[in-house]
């Protein structure tokens, strides 16, 4: 198959695994990861990063008195605890994975080399990038952008609660309407909410497309894969 975007770089969120009751839930992790199969199955490369809103949320943790360092730190394994719940639940599907983390443990979690990464995508196992930069105050989203740039994906997905951008919040404003193409500079000059600021710089600066799409509807991402933004919205082309 010849997708439209041959690799992706998918960002899930830490909550899609978590269940209406946080933690990791096995099932919640099984439904996420029909994303992953679904973008494989149409033909993708595919590199993955996690949150960790169901485990820990660095800045919620600072606002009530932690050090932010140590804070992110944690919001960090946290990613790592999501990366390894994936990789099984891949493995376990038959579908070949593996975790490069900015924070190697021994005998766990490899280190992130971008070399080995590309020879790994290249081979088709899903990989999955596990503890942000390394590094407090980066978020997970421009953890996504980076490597993104770093493996030379054609595309960031961001899976969302709502099928793409709109130009108010659909769910306060019921006659916001949805962008199906967008460019940096009006999503900018519009204030729309694509990702944080740091990871919009890194895609605009670099003409990284994005796309974002609700989670959880089957057979969006092979539309996607396909070309078809008809339930999503791709960021970085001309209005």
């Amino acid at each position: 198959m010849n997708p439209f975007f041959q690799r992706i770089l998918l960002k899930i969120s830490g909550e899609a695994m978590g269940g209406a009751h946080g933690g990791i839930d096995p099932t919640a992790v099984e439904n996420a990861s029909q994303i992953i199969r679904e973008a494989r199955a149409a033909g993708a490369q595919v590199a993955v990063i996690i949150g960790a809103g169901n485990l820990f949320r660095g800045l919620a943790g600072s606002r009530k008195g932690m050090d932010r360092c140590g804070a992110d730190y944690i919001g960090m394994l946290g990613t790592c605890m999501n990366a390894l719940a994936m990789r099984d639940t891949l493995e376990a599907a038959g579908i070949p994975a593996a975790i490069q983390s900015a924070l190697p443990i021994t005998g766990v979690l490899e280190p992130f080399d971008y070399r080995l990464a590309n020879d790994l995508l290249t081979q088709g196992t899903v990989l999955l990038f596990a503890a942000g930069t390394g590094h407090p105050y980066f978020t997970t989203d421009t953890t996504a952008a980076l490597r993104a740039l770093e493996i030379h994906a054609n595309a960031v997905f961001k899976a969302t609660k709502v099928d793409g951008i709109y130009s108010a919040d659909p769910f306060t404003h019921p006659e916001a309407t949805r962008y199906e193409k967008l460019s940096y500079e009006r999503a900018l000059a519009e204030h729309l909410k694509v990702m944080d600021a740091s990871a919009f710089a890194l895609c605009s600066d670099n003409h990284l497309p994005m796309v974002v799409f609700k989670a959880g509807q089957p057979g969006v991402m092979t539309e996607i894969l396909a070309g078809d933004f008809t339930h999503g919205t791709l960021v970085g082309a001309d209005d």
